[in-house]
């Protein structure tokens, strides 16, 4: 029956056919032709026997040269439409092969002829793939040609073409393996020439035709796709990496060579662990779990003790799953191999890469637990350089990582390691790593060591090695971490951490630092029972002290004790009071006038700061009374001295500015200015014409103090010195400094009035009344207000001389109105005496 359906087949194709062979057969003609085939095998219901017969006996041939060599386009079209329908159609297909397969390469591959229609050469390719999906190892003996086609059509410049040829090769890769494996590195090249291209769906299908040519080809081509498949693992679409990631697990699984590549395999599926999209996370995860089970029942013997008998670890980060023993065991196995490479990329300058890789090192270490220790060294040099990376991803990434070797190296490797680098020059990022490190460890392991990490923070060279803020940011989180693991224990170098802190907020840095300073400081005191950072100054301030002041006679300007003490001496509040002897003796030794002139100004403006509030810091506990024999004669005095320059101003300004503090806040008591004012006053009275508007105010002021308390006593050249020098206050530029001096001459005639020298200064006297009664006419009526004030106490003296001067100026006057107010006064003080 079917022999008689294909001779019927075969004589209503005999027209068409010998009208396609006719060399002269022009193009109409051979459409028709191939149109009249198409409507005799293609349109009619025949069964796969007869097609076959007829497919095989007449038409592969003729459709084939058409095919390859017919000029239209169309007709190759309808050839090509006509043999995948006989292909597809018929039950032996792989006789068509010997005719078919050179047709192809004919028509796809350069040089003999390159098929121009991009429509055309997809379906070529789409009956390639027909081919091999049909006609399996039979393909075998044309291998060569279909890698030639392939290796053509993969780099085809329109995309389904070489998405089509991706496919075909994956299929030609499992059709044969037996023969594909001698000639599968022919398609490597190509394959990696289009893995980057521009659509995503084309470098899908590349990664895919990978993974099968190496799978089921020479596995020795893993090395030259190793660094196109990582740089996919970059790709923006997810779809890329999820396929990047399906063929390492796969080849991690089945590739006959893995354990030879399990070094670079496993890097590259472990970075799909931080992928963004969750699915391919996941998918990473299944596949690792799988092929670290895999290896364990390969590895059973080799693996038996350590699955009997093994413990998990104590001390695990939290809410982070521990991998499998063969996912750990073929990370520790491998890790010296892979190390080298990726502390190289963590250092890259992609900066994409240098995240992937720090992302990586963290999941390797997880892996790795305590075999990271042998790796401390390497590990430690990329940490220290990762650390100062610019971009905050990696920095994140490599402190998570440095907390695993706080978990899982011993303190006495890690910080021994960590602590010699201190010795050189540290970086911020060796206190990054180590403060890392204390966060990762376990309290009762950090316990024995915590005497060293303290001396080695508190040491010189560490804490004071530079004032730039992050530097000291890193080293503040480093105290933190301390106290955070430690709590309580950090009392045994409570004192050290103090010294730390101290050297912190003695820089010159932002408020922000400052106020983490007191928090750490508050931390520190709380995990010690205390109840404010005030109770930890309290319980080491004559430490404290006593180390700031180690080289105090050799301080200049620059000498950081200086900052160090100005925070101890004003943060530490009442507490100072405690610690006066240490303090005075500091400040007697550093405050002579052959020291730096800088260094003593800087001291002198900490301990002006104190006595503006003495009974809240230096007199706290009332002792400060007790030093001022010292402090006025041994560190004011000497520097009230007049020497030249502008830093010697303005020393002589704190100066001043320290002893109005006394007197103001009634610690210098009377009987203490007693003892005092014959070796202040002169320099007092100069300090009056010094340049700063500060000094002279708080010499007026001074001057009116020591009056009042002891002004009864001068003589006449005291009295005169004085008034004379107060008075050209008066035409001074500061209205403040003018109003303080007329203050102070209305002590002057207070005094004056009860004193013996009286009679002697009448002249003196009159000249005052004189260059009083021009101020009385000033343009401020404050001045003039304070300057009838002054003449109202001095008329006392001599009125009768006052009222001649008064009536001799009045008719100058622009307000004679002060003067009338001066008249009316005198004149009611001597009714009243009546």
């Amino acid at each position: 029956m079917a022999a008689a359906g294909a001779a019927e087949v075969a004589q209503a194709l005999s027209r068409p056919l010998s009208c396609l062979q006719e060399p002269d057969c022009g193009r109409a003609a051979r459409l028709r032709a191939l149109e009249a085939i198409r409507a005799e095998v293609q349109e009619r219901p025949l069964s796969a026997a007869v097609v076959q017969e007829v497919f095989g006996a007449q038409l592969v041939r003729p459709l084939a040269r058409c095919l390859a060599g017919d000029a239209a386009e169309r007709c190759r079209e309808l050839a090509l439409q006509l043999l995948c329908h006989g292909l597809s159609r018929g039950d032996r297909p792989g006789q068509a092969l010997p005719v078919l397969l050179p047709a192809l390469a004919q028509r796809l591959c350069p040089p003999q002829g390159f098929e121009p229609s991009e429509e055309l050469r997809l379906g070529l390719v789409q009956l390639l793939s027909l081919l091999l999906q049909r006609c399996g190892a039979s393909v075998g003996p044309y291998l060569t040609d279909v890698i030639r086609i392939l290796q053509a059509s993969l780099l085809d410049h329109y995309a389904e073409v070489r998405r089509e040829s991706c496919r075909c090769a994956v299929a030609c890769a499992q059709a044969m393996p037996e023969h594909f494996h001698m000639q599968s590195e022919s398609l490597i090249k190509p394959l990696m020439q289009t893995i980057s291209h521009q659509h995503y769906r084309v470098r899908v299908d590349v990664i895919q035709a990978t993974g099968a040519v190496i799978q089921f080809g020479n596995g020795k081509s893993v090395d030259d796709v190793l660094s196109h498949l990582a740089q996919r693992l970059f790709d923006e679409i997810p779809k890329v990496r999820h396929a990047v990631t399906t063929v390492i697990g796969e080849w991690l699984l089945h590739l006959r060579d893995r354990y030879s590549y399990f070094h670079k395999l496993i890097p590259l599926l472990l970075g799909s662990f931080t992928d963004e999209i969750p699915e391919n996370m996941k998918l990473a995860w299944t596949y690792w779990e799988k092929i670290g089970l895999q290896w364990e029942k390969e590895n059973e013997e080799d693996l038996k003790d350590k699955m009997d008998f093994s413990v998990s670890p104590s001390h695990y980060p939290k809410g982070v799953t521990r991998p499998g023993l063969g996912c750990r065991e073929l990370v520790s196995r491998n890790l010296s191999k892979i190390l080298p490479g990726l502390c190289h990329d963590i250092t890259d300058w992609v900066e994409s890469t240098r995240i992937k890789a720090s992302q990586l090192l963290y999941t390797l270490l997880l892996h790795a637990e305590d075999h990271i220790t042998q790796h401390m060294e390497l590990l430690l040099r990329t940490l220290y350089q990762a650390c100062l990376d610019e971009e905050s991803d990696v920095v994140k990434n490599c402190v998570k990582a440095a907390e695993l070797i706080g978990t899982f190296v011993s303190p006495k490797v890690s910080l021994r390691l960590i602590t010699s680098a201190f010795g050189k020059t540290p970086k911020p990022s060796c206190i990054m790593v180590l403060t890392a490190v204390i966060r990762g460890s376990p309290k009762e392991i950090l316990q024995p060591h915590l005497t060293d990490l303290g001396n080695t923070l508190s040491q010189a060279g560490v804490c004071q090695r530079s004032e730039e803020v992050f530097y000291m940011e890193q080293l503040l989180y480093c105290v933190q971490a301390l106290i955070d693991v430690c709590q309580e224990d950090c009392k045994e170098i409570s004192f050290q951490l103090m010294k730390v802190l101290v050297t912190i907020m003695a820089i010159p840095c932002s408020q922000h630092l400052k106020e983490k300073v007191e928090e750490t400081m508050s931390s520190l005191a709380e995990v010690q029972r205390l109840d404010s950072f005030l109770y930890l100054y309290k319980q080491h301030i004559i430490q404290l002290m006593e180390w700031v002041s180690v080289s105090c006679d050799d301080w200049t300007c620059y000498s950081p004790e200086i900052l160090q003490l100005d925070v101890i001496a004003t943060h530490s509040g009442p507490v100072i009071g405690e610690a006066l002897n240490n303090f005075i003796l500091i400040l007697t030794t550093c405050l002579q006038p052959n020291k730096d002139p800088q260094m003593r100004l800087k001291l002198f403006t900490v301990l002006s700061q104190l006595l503006q509030k003495a009974s809240e810091t230096v007199n706290s506990q009332g002792l400060f009374p007790s030093y001022l024999e010292t402090v006025i004669k041994d560190i004011l005095a000497p520097n009230l001295q007049w020497h030249a320059g502008r830093t010697a101003a303005a020393i002589r300004t704190t100066a001043v500015s320290c002893l109005w503090a006394l007197i103001h806040c009634e610690m210098l008591s009377p009987k203490e200015i007693l003892k005092v004012k014959d070796g202040l006053m002169p320099q007092i009275i100069a300090a009056m014409d010094e340049d700063s508007k500060i000094t002279r105010l708080m010499a007026c002021r001074i001057v009116g103090v020591f009056l009042k308390v002891c002004g009864r006593q001068f003589d006449e050249d005291q009295f005169t010195n004085t008034y004379t020098e107060v008075l050209k206050r008066l035409d001074d530029a500061s209205c403040d400094v003018r109003l303080a001096a007329a203050h102070t001459l209305t002590n002057w005639f207070k005094c004056l009035k009860d004193s013996d020298v009286k009679s002697a200064m009448e002249s003196h006297i009159e000249f005052l009344y004189q260059e009083l009664l021009i101020h009385l006419d000033d343009p401020d009526q404050n001045i003039q207000n304070a300057v009838l004030e002054v003449l109202k106490e001095g008329s006392v003296l001599y009125p009768e001389l006052l009222v001649r001067e008064i009536e001799g100026v009045v008719h100058k006057h622009q307000t004679p109105v002060y003067c009338n107010q001066l008249l009316h006064h005198i004149q009611s003080a001597k009714e009243s005496a009546l």
